[in-house]
């Protein structure tokens, strides 16, 4: 098409295409966060148990996770933008529909299963396959900064929907989710090209005489389940799917669905407790920017020790806290630097070992490791929260997880391209 066959700023409109796709991210996030400020207004409003609201959360998050192996290779089919755009079209369709709803199967229609597909594309494969198509140079920073988005759309939605919901209750809050996510389709179609080629330049910091990763879209299923069957016979591909399995546990399935609530619980209103969030939001984009830059200088592994092991710790010490503003505040600032600073050396790890032809594909397997964990921790949550009256044993258990997570980090062996496909689990 002649609207994507010139471009101006050469090779320099890769960070176009990156802040589009930082603003898709973004908008994901804020589909994702929702659940959290809504769980307390649908109680209100349908009388409906916090485990059951829990569960249709924790499907959304399910499928925002497993979607994501299918979606790397359906952009490689049917083209990123359209499966881009198709997404962002499902979660605003998705996000309309539940202003309709009335009994609790229709919330885990909208808010479960349909935003769950529909945001799964838009994940964080969504990221690797963007950095690996437009950027050879600096991708640990890049994909840092766009992993950072999903704390920034906590920063920018979180507070806005809590005082939508605490003022109008829970259909503001939909309202706002479809029309942010409707506005960027047109962004996408008109700003994001396939890849560098088809503008005529080659990915940020490539040589002249780059030459592209080999691929066959046709083969859509080996692009998934035939780079997965490789991954699995490797430690490395288990050791990170573990590590981020725990990673989706103790943040957004625990933290992102459940912190508004522990803190209603306590007696904080829920604006105040989405600004908590807002604050974490604020030093994850230092944190996991820090960390992609961290990760392009230093080994991966090392740097993943460190971040589970301090998640873990902070995440055992917040339930004995008396919740006061500094205690809190301490709390936002230590582990929102730690959010998701796991990516970019997760992803590191998974390029080294499988290239840049199989490395978004199996990222998205691990991604859907992460989502998998995610959905576990926000079940979780509700039903302890539901049988026990608390939330004590829900945080103490996710801290002892990351613990874990820090010791196998210490397990993975780094592997270059090549290497982990002869070493067996």
């Amino acid at each position: 098409m002649n609207i994507i066959s010139r471009r101006p700023f050469g090779q320099k409109y890769a960070f176009v295409v990156a802040a589009v796709i930082f603003l898709s991210l973004l908008s994901a996030a804020g589909v994702r966060s929702a659940p959290s400020v809504m769980i307390v207004p649908l109680e209100e409003a349908f009388g409906w148990r916090r485990d059951t609201i829990s569960f249709s959360a924790a499907i959304g998050i399910f499928l925002y996770g497993l979607v994501g192996p299918f979606a790397a290779a359906m952009m490689e089919k049917f083209g990123l933008r359209r499966i881009l755009m198709a997404s962002l079209a499902i979660m605003s369709a998705s996000a309309a529909l539940s202003s309709l709803m009335s009994e609790s199967w229709h919330l885990l229609a909208t808010w479960g299963i349909l935003s769950g597909v529909g945001s799964g594309a838009v994940a964080l494969v969504l990221g690797a396959t963007v950095i690996n198509r437009w950027f050879v140079t600096n991708r640990g920073l890049m994909m840092g900064l766009l992993t950072a988005s999903t704390a920034t759309g906590s920063l920018i939605f979180l507070p806005v929907m809590a005082w939508l919901a605490s003022t109008g209750g829970w259909q503001p809050v939909v309202w706002a989710v479809t029309i942010v996510t409707a506005s960027l389709i047109p962004l996408v179609f008109f700003l994001v090209p396939e890849r560098p080629s088809a503008i005529g330049q080659l990915p940020l910091g490539a040589p002249a005489d780059y030459v592209a990763p080999d691929r066959n879209p046709a083969k859509l299923l080996d692009a998934t389940f035939g780079v997965l069957g490789r991954a699995m016979k490797t430690k490395v591909f288990w050791y990170l799917f573990a590590t981020f399995f725990i990673c989706g546990f103790t943040t957004n399935g625990l933290v992102g669905t459940h912190l508004i609530s522990f803190c209603a619980d306590m007696g904080i209103a829920p604006v105040q407790a989405a600004g908590l969030v807002a604050l974490m939001g604020i030093f994850d984009l230092v944190g996991t920017t820090a960390s992609g830059w961290l990760t392009d200088r230093f080994d991966p592994r090392k740097l993943l020790f460190v971040y589970y092991a301090l998640r873990g710790l902070s995440l055992m010490v917040l339930p004995y806290t008396d919740f006061s503003v500094v205690s809190l505040s301490i709390f936002a600032v230590f582990y929102g630097l730690d959010w998701i600073a796991t990516v970019p050396p997760t992803l590191r790890l998974a390029n080294d070992a499988f290239g840049d032809r199989d490395a978004p594909v199996v990222f998205g397997w691990i991604a859907a490791g992460h989502q998998m964990g995610a959905a576990s921790a926000a079940f979780m949550g509700g039903y302890l929260r539901q049988d026990t009256g608390s939330y004590l044993w829900a945080f103490v258990i996710a801290g002892f997880t990351g613990l874990i997570a820090a010791v196998i980090s210490l397990m993975i062996k780094r592997n270059r391209v090549g290497v982990a496909a002869a070493q067996p689990a």
